[in-house]
């Protein structure tokens, strides 16, 4: 009996994904790109202005102050997150018996609605809180915590405490996927703990590194929910972030300074992911 060979048609993958590129094109893409042009216009008039928004951007002390206090959280949070989540995650991964039960049990930040989120914020850090009444019962007087120098503390805090799961669970897929024969011959050949994670464990959670930091990242911006639900549009300086800058401007209607500072944050965005991207694949040849 003679099989029939299947007719392969070129365009088959192209129709595949039409609805999905389709779908993506006239919400993300093409707005993006009305985004882009209005970004050179002036807001009313729509009179062509060059580079002139983008320098009222970059000149503007309140977009200065926003763009720092963003990097600096980016800075000091992702490493703390990526490194915690990998030490907990190692250690869960050999709990056999019960590494189950503490995946889910760091997962349940995830599964807390913001509102109750900023519920336990107020309940802990405002002026009458917990936290306070705990320092009275040893002498020390009370601290407005989101309105002094600990607020970017306190929004580190939260979003570690907030995402750890999350990366947590992605980590345990990474480390599920590396063979056990080869932890098992590397012990036979006298390997301690400590080479078996630094040749073993880090080479082969590569690929999955890069993912876990761009969602890291992506992530870093959603905090802005929590912090402005408890401190508003004008927080403490220390936790002014870029967020709280376009809020600002899109409710003053400030569309020219807002469209180029969207802009310039996808454009720092899309090169951060390449440059990482890139990294990734240099290490894994």
């Amino acid at each position: 009996m003679r099989l029939k060979r299947k007719k392969i048609y070129p365009y088959t993958g192209l129709l595949f994904i039409l609805p999905s590129l389709a779908g993506v094109s006239v919400f993300v893409l093409i707005p993006f790109a009305d985004v882009v042009r209005r970004s050179f216009l002036e807001a009313v008039s729509e009179q062509w202005v060059g580079l002139k928004n983008y320098m009222a951007v970059f000149q503007n002390p309140a977009f200065q102050l926003a763009a720092v206090n963003t990097l600096r959280f980016i800075g000091v949070c992702m490493p703390l997150l990526i490194l915690l989540s990998l030490l907990i995650s190692v250690f869960l991964h050999k709990q056999l018996k019960y590494g189950y039960f503490l995946k889910m049990a760091y997962l349940i930040p995830m599964a807390i609605p913001v509102a109750s989120v900023v519920l336990l914020w107020q309940i802990l850090f405002h002026e009458q809180g917990m936290l306070n009444g705990l320092l009275a019962m040893i002498g020390i007087s009370p601290i407005d915590w989101m309105q002094s120098e600990y607020a970017f503390g306190v929004l580190v805090f939260s979003y570690i405490w907030k995402n750890v799961g999350y990366d947590i669970v992605l980590w345990m897929a990474g480390l599920s996927s590396i063979p056990a024969d080869i932890y098992e011959a590397a012990k036979v050949d006298g390997a301690g703990e400590w080479n078996i994670f630094w040749k073993i464990t880090l080479p082969n959670l590569l690929p999955i590194s890069a993912v876990i930091t761009v969602l890291s990242l992506l992530n870093s911006f959603k905090v802005f929910r929590e912090a402005y639900l408890v401190a508003g549009s004008y927080p403490h300086e220390s936790m002014y972030l870029l967020q709280h800058l376009f809020n600002n401007w899109y409710r003053e209607l400030s569309l020219d300074k807002l469209t180029a500072a969207a802009v310039v944050m996808a454009l720092v965005i899309t090169l951060f992911v390449i440059w990482l991207q890139k990294g990734s694949e240099a290490m894994d040849e």
